[in-house]
């Protein structure tokens, strides 16, 4: 049987109204667990109090089919962009 060849990358997901939209990123994160290597989040707008926008970064391993995956879900919430990068190949 052959093994599935795991790859190394980042998502980068703007979450939009963070007080609204995180606990429901932090679902889906916490779901695929598995393959987060490291996260890092920021508010984009360091003097934003109310609605503000919030940008987390997770570094992944896996198959291209989990990072899809997580890619898919993420961006596929209300309020939520995602952007993959897969550096090995």
């Amino acid at each position: 049987m052959k093994q599935m060849k795991h790859h190394l990358g980042t998502i980068t997901i703007l979450v939009k109204d963070r007080h609204t939209n995180a606990k429901s990123v932090n679902q889906v994160l916490t779901e695929h667990g598995q393959i987060i290597v490291a996260r890092l989040g920021v508010n984009v707008s360091r003097t934003c109090i109310k609605d503000c926008t919030g940008m987390i970064t997770v570094a992944v391993e896996g198959t291209a089919k989990d990072i899809n995956a997580l890619n898919k879900e993420l961006d596929e919430l209300y309020g939520v962009v995602a952007k993959k990068t897969i550096v090995t190949e």
